[in-house]
Parts: C-alpha cells; sequence; structure tokens
C-alpha cells in the first residue's frame, strides 16, 4: 500500500530529481540550491497555479493513481459448480442450456417509466471540455449503437461561442447542444437514452426549458458534485475575448480578464490561459423538492441525480431524498474519480473512496427498506473500466445497483478508434495495429457486424464509435462469462453471496463474508453428511 505524496506526476508533467522521496511531503530527501527541477514545488515556483491541473489541459483525462487502503481487488467473484439462476421459464437448467452466451445482460432503470440499456454501464459527463466536444460524434454514436445511456454533462450551452439569450438571461438558441442531442438520437435505437445534466449556471440559463421544448427530451440529471473534486466544473480557455465573453455570461472566470493587470499580463505571454468555473451547489431538502416539481411540472418524465464523494450527511440527504422525490436514477461516483479538468491534488486527498461510499450507500439503503421505503436505483462511479469491476459492484449493491457509470474507460475507444482513422489515411499506422489488417474491417473484429447491421450506414458511423462498440461487447462478453460462472443468468439474480473479501479489512467495511468464512455453513453441512 503506497499511501505517500507524491512530489511528481506524469499528469503534472512533473517529476523528482532523487530517488528518495520524503513521503509526507512528496520534496526530495536531499534539496538543492542549484536543482534544475522539475518537482511539483519547483515548476509551481514560476508557473504558479498552472500546476494544479493536469495538462496539457483540454487534450487528456487523467485519473488519479494515489493507492487506497482498501479497494474492489480486495473482492473475488464467487464460482459454482451447479445451479442456474434466471434461466427462461421452463428451461430446465444443464450443459445444454446453460450456456455463458444464454446470460441476458440486459438492465433498466426508472421509478415508473424504465428505461433499458443492453449492458449494465453507462458514460459519465461528457460537458463542457474541449475533449467532449470535439469527439462528441465517436462517443453519441458508440453510445447510441451499443445501447447504452450518454450523459452530456453540465455548461454545454454556457460556454457555447453561438449561444443567445432572450432578455431574461435564457437561452434561445444553442447550436452545440442541438448538434449533442441530435447525433444520438439520429443512432438510438430504444436502448439507453440522452441526459442532459444540469448545475447551478445550467439551472440559471434555463437549459432545462430549452431542450424539453426544442428536443422533447424524457430525462434531466441535477448534479450535486462528482468524485474527482468538490467545487463546480471548469474548462480552460486561452483567448482574452473568450474569457470576457464568459464572465459575462455569469460564469467566475480566474483571474478577472477585466482587469488591467490581468490583460497586461496576457499580453506579454506570462498569462496564456483563464480558468472557467461553476458555482457551489447548496442543497436543501425544501429546495431540491421544489426543483424537483418544477421540472416535472415542466415535462419531464424521468429526473436522475448526480452526486460525488462528499460526506456520509451528504450521501444519506442523496439517498433519502432521492427516495421521496421518486428520482429515476441516483449516480454515486466516489473518489478518486477521472477527468480532465479537476485539480490534481483534490483528485488525490479529496473526498470518500467509491469502494467506502459503496459500502456506506448499501448500508444507508438497507436501513431505508426496512422502513418501507422505496430505494432508488442506483449507479456507482469512480474508477471502473472492465467487467470484473461491473460484475463487484453490482454484486456488492445488489438488489440497489443496477448499472456502473464509466468515464474515461468508455472514452479511451472513441480516441482510440478516431485516431486509426486518422492512421489509416496518412499510412502511419503503429506496428501494434498494423499486425491485424491495414483496413478498418480486418482491425475491428465487431466491423462486419455492424456493417452486416447497417448496410451503407457503416460509412455514417465514426470509428471511434466502432471501437466503443468494440470496447462494450467485450464488456457483455466477459460480464456474460463471470456471470455463467457463478450461476447467474440475469443481472437480478446476482446477490452479495456471489463475491468474497480476500482480506479480513475489506470484509469489516463491507460486510461482504471473509473468504474463510463464506460458505463455511454450508460447506461443514456437507462434510457432516447433512
Amino acid at each position: 500500500m503506497n499511501l505517500r505524496c507524491p512530489g511528481g506526476n506524469d499528469a503534472s508533467r512533473t517529476f523528482n530529481r532523487s530517488k528518495n522521496v520524503v513521503p509526507s511531503s512528496g520534496l526530495c530527501s536531499r534539496c538543492l540550491e542549484s536543482c534544475r527541477g522539475n518537482c511539483e514545488v519547483f515548476k509551481s515556483s514560476f508557473r504558479g497555479r498552472e500546476v494544479i491541473y493536469p495538462g496539457p489541459f483540454g487534450e487528456i483525462t487523467a485519473g488519479a493513481d494515489k493507492d487506497y487502503p482498501v479497494d474492489y481487488s480486495h473482492l473475488n467473484i464467487q464460482g459454482y459448480a451447479e445451479g442456474a439462476k434466471g434461466l427462461p421459464g421452463g428451461v430446465e437448467a444443464g450443459p445444454d442450456t446453460a450456456t455463458f452466451p444464454s446470460v441476458n445482460t440486459e438492465t433498466s432503470y426508472g421509478w415508473d417509466k424504465k428505461v433499458k440499456m443492453r449492458i449494465p454501464i453507462f458514460t459519465g459527463a461528457l460537458g463542457s471540455t474541449e475533449i467532449a466536444r470535439k469527439n462528441w460524434e465517436h462517443f453519441a454514436v458508440g453510445a447510441a449503437i451499443s445501447g447504452v445511456t450518454l450523459v452530456c454533462g453540465e455548461n454545454v450551452c454556457g460556454i457555447d461561442p453561438k449561444l443567445e439569450l432572450d432578455s431574461k438571461g435564457k437561452v434561445t438558441s444553442a447550436p452545440d447542444m442541438d448538434r449533442r442531442i441530435d447525433m444520438y438520437k439520429r443512432f438510438h435505437e430504444g436502448y439507453g437514452e440522452i441526459l442532459v445534466q444540469m448545475n447551478v449556471e445550467d439551472t440559471r440559463l434555463g437549459v432545462a426549458e430549452y431542450v424539453i421544448k426544442k428536443h422533447k427530451l424524457d430525462t434531466i440529471e441535477l448534479k450535486w458534485g462528482q468524485g474527482a473534486k468538490c467545487i463546480g466544473g471548469e474548462i480552460k480557455v486561452n483567448s482574452l475575448d473568450r474569457a470576457k465573453e464568459l464572465k459575462k455570461r455569469g460564469y467566475i472566470v480566474t483571474p478577472d480578464p477585466c482587469t488591467q493587470t490581468s490583460q497586461a499580463a496576457f499580453k506579454s505571454g506570462a498569462i496564456k490561459e483563464f480558468e472557467r468555473h461553476s458555482r457551489l451547489g447548496f442543497v436543501s431538502y425544501d429546495g431540491f423538492m421544489d426543483e424537483i416539481k418544477r421540472l416535472r411540472k415542466i415535462g419531464f418524465k424521468r429526473i436522475t441525480l448526480k452526486t460525488g464523494a462528499y460526506s456520509m450527511v451528504e450521501l444519506a440527504q442523496a439517498i433519502r431524498f432521492s427516495s421521496e422525490a421518486k428520482i429515476d436514477l441516483l449516480t454515486i461516483d466516489g473518489a478518486p474519480g477521472g477527468t480532465g479538468m479537476s485539480p490534481w491534488r483534490m483528485m488525490q486527498e479529496w473526498g470518500i473512496p467509491t469502494f467506502f461510499l459503496q459500502s456506506l450507500a448499501y448500508e444507508f439503503c438497507e436501513k431505508l427498506a426496512r422502513k418501507k421505503m422505496r430505494v432508488p436505483d442506483i449507479a456507482i462511479a469512480g474508477g471502473f473500466a472492465l467487467e470484473d469491476h461491473v460484475f463487484k459492484v453490482i454484486s456488492m449493491g445488489a438488489p440497489y445497483v443496477k448499472a456502473v457509470c464509466m468515464g474515461r474507460a468508455l472514452m479511451i475507444p472513441g480516441f482510440v478508434g478516431k485516431n486509426i482513422g486518422a492512421w489509416i489515411k496518412e499510412g502511419k499506422l503503429p506496428p501494434n495495429i498494423a499486425e491485424f489488417g491495414m483496413k478498418p474491417e480486418e482491425i475491428f473484429v465487431c466491423y462486419d457486424e455492424l456493417k452486416e447491421k447497417y448496410g451503407n450506414g457503416i460509412k455514417d458511423i465514426p470509428l471511434g464509435a466502432v471501437g466503443i462498440y468494440t470496447f462494450t461487447q467485450r464488456i457483455k462478453v466477459g460480464l456474460q462469462q463471470l456471470m455463467a460462472g457463478s450461476r447467474n443468468f440475469t443481472l437480478d439474480t446476482i446477490s452479495r453471496r456471489d463475491i468474497m473479501a480476500l482480506t479480513e479489512e475489506a470484509a469489516r467495511i463491507s460486510g461482504i463474508a471473509y473468504v474463510m468464512d463464506a460458505y463455511r455453513k454450508e460447506a461443514e453441512a456437507v462434510l457432516d453428511g447433512k
């Protein structure tokens, strides 16, 4: 277990000169007056606030690499030699019927009007970051053809250069939001949905009213926070005029682009970019319930909530308020989170880690259930990438957790597919890709499957979307195998007994049986001939 404080990291493009680092401070154990760098303190001495963020900003995603005391690797999945839960009615379990390809990975969420997804994953919020904007077609089409929900994150309208507002400061035209919604809807096949996320600024701009009036969206998502940070979303802009425009729209922009000092520093090149920040939200029971009523009155069929790695109190509020308000999906996002727009040290050191947060969430859900209150459908986010993560999260949170929210893991295939397309055109395919072929149909294992389904329409599907679809199929098949091994042929048959804790600490925190105790009574009964 490594809990030391590093003084250098690839994310911030800093490094320690010495091989020996003081664990508590991250500084080299021997700091030379003549050092040429480049630890975090060294670089911060001349670039200051810039070093707070991973970079280059807008071109990368970054995931905190702090090694927490307990995480999901401390769980293993149980396997059984008999039984088959969840087979269709009338089907007798046996070697010819209980095959892993017959496992059903579909899930659904919603209080009343359910949304189905082909696999129990969906995207994290892809909002106002440049990396989300320029890759949107890959993310949107990929999510749509994969049959999963796509979350259009906060501030998309607010940063649109072509945004038009009425005399009351409300959105009347937001071309980038229009593009994003239309792109997903064009390929939507009845599984998943696109939902738009709102923070303080989005609410003030009237984003909810705009997207339901123009696009007739069924769902809107309120945002309390996320696992990567406890402050509002931010982006960076490298234009003085753009920074002034965003401040005029009501955003917090630092340093203040309207001061002569900032303008002079920008002109000289000392300041190369400005930060646009959202405001902190403030949660109260009455305010939350009033907002839910307002959004339902506007016409939304479903309302979801995204909350972050706050204290136990906010977690309890999120679950209790969501129950009373009949929220359709509560996404709980644990630390550290992965993003390209969060302060690096905040990602490392703030918030309750996902394993601990999910353990608390389960405990709180059980308390509400014992009170005969309906527990909202829940999704867990915060550092997941592969099928074993999905199984463990659903098992640990059964029966309340319906899906896993993935951030970077669903973005990476979009980047890969997009880049493969560019490399093919340039004739610069890397050897590790070229070994499979030189054409998309040779490289992507799912390409012919999509071509058969869409025919000539395959030309309208960007290769980044093909990458996302290919990745989701890997998740599906891998999940089918794990589920079959644990004799679960539908997601709703997975229980907390289908995983075991490998350490006593993980067992104590999660309530999952320790490996040396799991099924011991049943095993002893077998040995006793009972």
